[in-house]
C-alpha cells in the first residue's frame, strides 16, 4: 500500500494577516502576577488542575555584543481560562516555578522553545518536562516554515494575533512590570494553549 504524500499548506504573510479581525487576547482580569511564595503556591494549585498549558517565557534583551543574558526573567504558564506571570527573582517563585516545569504528565506546548529550555536549565537547575514545540507539529501536518504565534492563529481561527514590539523589547528584569508587559506576556501563552487545543491535541 502506497503512503500518502505529505499535502504541504502554504503558510499566510503578514498582509494577508494584517486583514482579519483581532484574536480576542486576555485581560487583565483573567491574568495573575506571581510575586510571592504564597502567590506561586495558590497557582500552582489552581495550575496542576489541568493537562496542559500554553507556556512560554520572558528574558530582559541584550544590546551590546557578547553580552549573556541572565534570563529567563518571566515565566508565563496559561490555561485556556487564566494565565499566571511568575517574576522569577523572587527565590520562592523561583523554586515553585522549577517545580511546575519539572512535572511530568502535564504537556507544556510553546513556540520557538529551543532557548527557553536552554535558559531554563541554565537558571533553575531543573530539565523542563513535557515541552512540546507548536511548531513541530504544524511541520508534521504540511507546514513548511515555522508558524509561530501570529502564523498558528491565523491558520486555525482565522484572526490576527497582535503582539507589541515596545513590549517585546522591553526589561523584563523590572521589579514592577507595567500592565502592557502582563497582557503581552500572558497571551503568548494563553494563544498557545488555545492553539494547542485546536489542533487537537488535548486527547492524544
Amino acid at each position: 500500500m502506497q503512503a500518502h504524500p505529505i499535502q504541504h499548506h502554504p503558510t499566510p504573510d503578514k498582509d494577508a494577516i494584517a486583514l482579519l479581525p483581532a484574536f480576542e487576547r486576555l485581560g487583565l482580569d483573567r491574568i495573575t502576577l506571581v510575586t510571592t511564595g504564597t502567590d506561586a503556591r495558590v497557582a500552582f494549585s489552581a495550575l496542576t488542575q489541568a493537562k496542559a498549558w500554553g507556556f512560554d517565557t520572558e528574558s530582559k534583551p541584550t544590546f551590546k555584543v557578547g553580552e549573556v543574558s541572565d534570563g529567563p526573567h518571566i515565566l508565563q504558564l496559561s490555561t485556556p481560562e487564566r494565565a499566571w506571570v511568575f517574576q522569577l527573582h523572587q527565590p520562592e517563585c523561583r523554586a515553585v516555578a522549577a517545580e511546575l516545569l519539572a512535572l511530568g504528565g502535564i504537556a507544556k506546548a510553546g513556540f520557538g522553545l529551543g532557548d527557553d529550555k536552554k535558559r531554563i536549565i541554565h537558571k533553575l537547575g531543573i530539565e523542563p518536562q513535557g515541552i512540546l514545540e507548536l511548531n513541530t507539529i504544524f511541520r508534521e501536518r504540511g507546514y513548511r516554515k515555522d508558524m509561530g504565534v501570529k502564523g498558528a492563529v491565523a491558520v486555525l481561527f482565522n484572526q490576527r494575533f497582535i503582539k507589541s514590539k515596545k513590549a517585546a523589547t522591553s526589561n523584563w528584569a523590572n521589579a514592577r512590570l507595567t500592565e502592557a508587559q502582563l497582557v503581552y506576556a500572558a497571551n503568548d501563552a494563553y494563544a498557545a494553549i488555545r492553539v494547542y487545543n485546536a489542533l487537537g491535541l488535548a486527547g492524544s
